[in-house]
Order: structure tokens, then sequence, then C-alpha cells
């Protein structure tokens, strides 16, 4: 069973994380940022994988620091949760619109973690969440779990969606490229 948890203390953030790959979307989030935990739970519900996050980060400085640490210990959850990364289908790619806007992913758990993050925001912040936060959190994530991951806002004008839809694009590739094929590792190396 792909399964991971994760736990993570500094002097800014105390952060738990559970994820099952093969689960159904079921999800317990808490941050303190309400927008970050609506956006992970839609990670969480549009990838199928159960997600259980849980953060206590210094929101009294900003939510830089339980963004991005959320970030590092969701991907170090799904490296651990993935192995070798055998007998998955590696690759990933989906568009997803919502309402006026649309995003794009496209993503290859290589073990060579690189992020290209394409998106202009319109204003400093949804809620409570900084819009900056979006690349960051994505970056960790990135570079935590292995994974070479493209990210483009195509068009959008509401932040809220713009975001939304990335949220949803990359969970939808991720959802494909973490598929079983019941085959060896997909790479002429023989390894990733």
């Amino acid at each position: 069973m792909r399964t991971a948890e994760i736990k993570r203390k500094t002097k800014e953030t105390d952060i738990e994380i559970f994820v099952k790959l093969d689960g159904e979307g079921k999800v317990n989030i808490d941050t303190g940022i309400g927008f970050f935990d609506h956006m992970l739970t839609a990670f969480g519900v549009h990838s199928g994988i159960d997600l259980d996050v849980r953060c206590n980060g210094d929101l009294n400085v900003d939510g830089h620091h339980s963004v991005e640490d959320t970030g590092i210990c969701l991907g170090k959850a799904f490296a651990e949760a993935l192995g070798d990364k055998g007998g998955i289908a590696r690759y990933g790619s989906a568009f997803v619109p919502m309402d006026e806007a649309l995003a794009f992913c496209s993503l290859d758990i290589s073990g060579r973690p690189f992020l290209v993050f394409d998106a202009e925001f319109h204003d400093d912040r949804i809620g409570e969440f900084d819009t900056c936060l979006a690349e960051e959190f994505f970056r960790a994530f990135a570079f935590n779990s292995g994974i070479t991951l493209h990210i483009k806002e195509e068009y959008g004008k509401n932040d809220h969606h713009i975001t939304e839809a990335m949220f949803k694009a990359v969970a939808h590739a991720l959802k494909d490229a973490m598929t079983l094929t019941g085959k060896g590792v997909l790479s002429t190396k023989g390894v990733l």
C-alpha cells in the first residue's frame, strides 16, 4: 500500500501529514489558512489521494512558513509513498478550466526535481493567502517529491479561479502519472 506519514517540527511550524496514494480523495486539512486549506482539499479530492494535513505555524508573522513547510512535508510524503517509482505511468498532463480561468500542468515523476511556474496574479492576496505563496508551495513540493513540475496559467482574471485551476490541474496530472501499470520502471536507464 502506497502510504506515508511525515512529521516535522521547527521553530516556525509543527506539521503532520499522512498520504494514501491509492485512496478515495478523503481529506482532513487544517493549516490555519482558509484558502490554502481549500486548495489542499481540492488537490486531494481531484487526485483521489487520501490526505491528512495538520500545520500549526507562525501565522502571526505571515503564511509563508506554513505554506512552504507544508509543501516540503507533502513532497517528502509523496517521495516515500512512491518508493522506487517502479510500475507507474510516470508522466501526466492536464488542462483544467475554472470559470474564466484555464490552467495547464505537465509533470514527470522522474526523481529530478524542477519547477516551471508561469502565472500572473492580479491581487496580492486571496483571503489570508498571499498569492505569491502558490509558487513557493509548488517549488517545495516538487523539490521534495523529486517531480519535474510545469504549471502554466493559460489565462484568467480571478486569482481564486486561477489558483484553484492550477491546484486541480496538478492533481489530475499527478493522478495519471502515479497510475499503476504493472510494468517496471519507465526509463531507458532502468532506474529513476
